[in-house]
């Protein structure tokens, strides 16, 4: 899954908000980096090209999501961790960033207090949500096409993940709650693009949860393949398909 997710996922739908990510980091001349939740790399790369001389530590819970980022990215430091518990000394970073990962927290305050903890008094914690589906003109199509595929129990990891934490106030309280206070809070809209809905179609199918929840369902990914891609077809045209996705871009530093 994580070769899929690198190939098809990332280029189109992360790699847009890692550049822009990467370029406020950069601002920041940070001198130490850690990125929570890495995945396979995408903000990592651009962390370390935009910030030149840092050094960058990239962890992930998923093992083999960490194998793959060092060896897509083996300019960084990567290891297995968790945001929750995080394995570092107080202080030691500069600048934090986690791009689409706070979703996943199962304690969102306490992984912000944790970043806390491990930030510098005067470091920067940069992180990235999605909004809601509805503004995500890919994901609304493949969820469309997921619930005419599987009527009676459609798969829901998109609705209730990655657009689980769309709410840009609850957001801003769990910071609060970690001890960290917003900078600034920006929701950004920015265009993806892929060569076909056929491979962006392949991305969701077979990169993400999606596969486990199509096949839990008795359905074959191949299939789910098609009618995605004609979903993505119909909405947003034949040939090379382009969207807009809107999130949350928020920098917070610690509260005095």
């Amino acid at each position: 899954m994580s070769e899929a997710y690198d190939r098809w996922m990332v280029p189109t739908v992360f790699r847009p908000f890692a550049l822009e990510v990467a370029r406020r980091i950069g601002v920041r001349r940070p001198r130490r980096v850690l990125e929570l939740a890495a995945g396979t790399g995408v903000l990592t790369r651009e962390i370390l090209a935009t910030t030149g001389t840092a050094d960058v530590t990239a962890t992930d819970l998923n093992e083999a999501m960490v194998e793959y980022g060092r060896k897509n990215v083996p300019d960084a430091t990567w290891q297995v961790a968790d945001a929750l518990d995080l394995p570092f000394d107080d202080g030691r970073f500069d600048v934090i960033a986690c791009q689409f990962g706070v979703m996943f927290f199962p304690d969102k305050p306490k992984a912000h207090a944790e970043a806390r903890r491990v930030l510098e008094p005067d470091g920067s914690y940069f992180l990235t949500s999605w909004a809601t589906i509805d503004d995500h003109e890919f994901e609304t199509a493949v969820v469309a096409a997921l619930e005419r595929l599987f009527p009676d129990d459609p798969p829901r990891f998109l609705q209730s993940v990655p657009h689980g934490y769309a709410d840009l106030a609850v957001i801003v309280a769990d910071l609060q709650a970690g001890g960290l206070e917003p900078v600034s809070a920006e929701t950004l809209t920015l265009e993806g693009q892929m060569a076909s809905a056929v491979d962006l179609a392949t991305g969701y199918c077979t990169g993400t949860p999606l596969r486990a929840q199509i096949e839990d369902r008795g359905g074959d990914p191949a299939a789910a393949i098609v009618v995605v891609a004609e979903e993505l077809e119909r909405r947003l045209g034949p040939g090379p398909v382009a969207g807009r996705m809107t999130a949350h871009v928020v920098e917070a530093a610690p509260a005095l």
